[in-house]
């Protein structure tokens, strides 16, 4: 399958720089993953090398305001990897954050339902003894 899209991708000269461009951009975004620091790799990213300018991506003005202040340093460091890099633009690229997953809250255990009623019988007549009453009864 692979060797199929392979020919496919040589068969144009088009499609062969496409993915050429496309092999670029994949080793420098590894590059820039290995070089920038932990707290700035997952808001940014790298778009694109024109010429010898390279440009990134972050999701906010912050994250766009340390890589400025980073930028000479991570020219250097692309360039010791063997990038020809000889600066870095950002730009700011506000993206849509991730869907949060609906987290379940742990289930009560058993004996916990049962010391949560003991504690509500316990109780004398309160907004308290409701709140657990009820409680244990969700979870039941």
């Amino acid at each position: 399958m692979s060797q199929r899209l392979n020919s496919y991708f040589n068969a144009s000269p088009e499609l062969r720089q496409l993915t050429g461009k496309a092999g670029q951009l994949l080793a420098l975004q590894q590059h820039y993953g290995q070089i920038a620091p932990a707290s700035l790799i997952r808001y940014s990213r790298v778009l694109q090398l024109e010429g010898k300018i390279l440009t990134l991506g972050a999701n906010n003005g912050a994250i766009a305001a340390k890589l400025r202040q980073l930028a000479p340093e991570l020219t250097s460091q692309f360039q010791n990897r063997g990038c020809e890099v000889t600066g870095i633009q950002v730009k700011v690229q506000v993206t849509l954050p991730a869907a949060e997953s609906k987290v379940t809250p742990p289930a009560l255990s058993p004996a916990g339902r049962k010391r949560l009623i003991k504690l509500a019988e316990e109780l004398p007549d309160s907004p308290l003894k409701n709140a657990l009453q009820r409680l244990a009864k969700k979870s039941g």
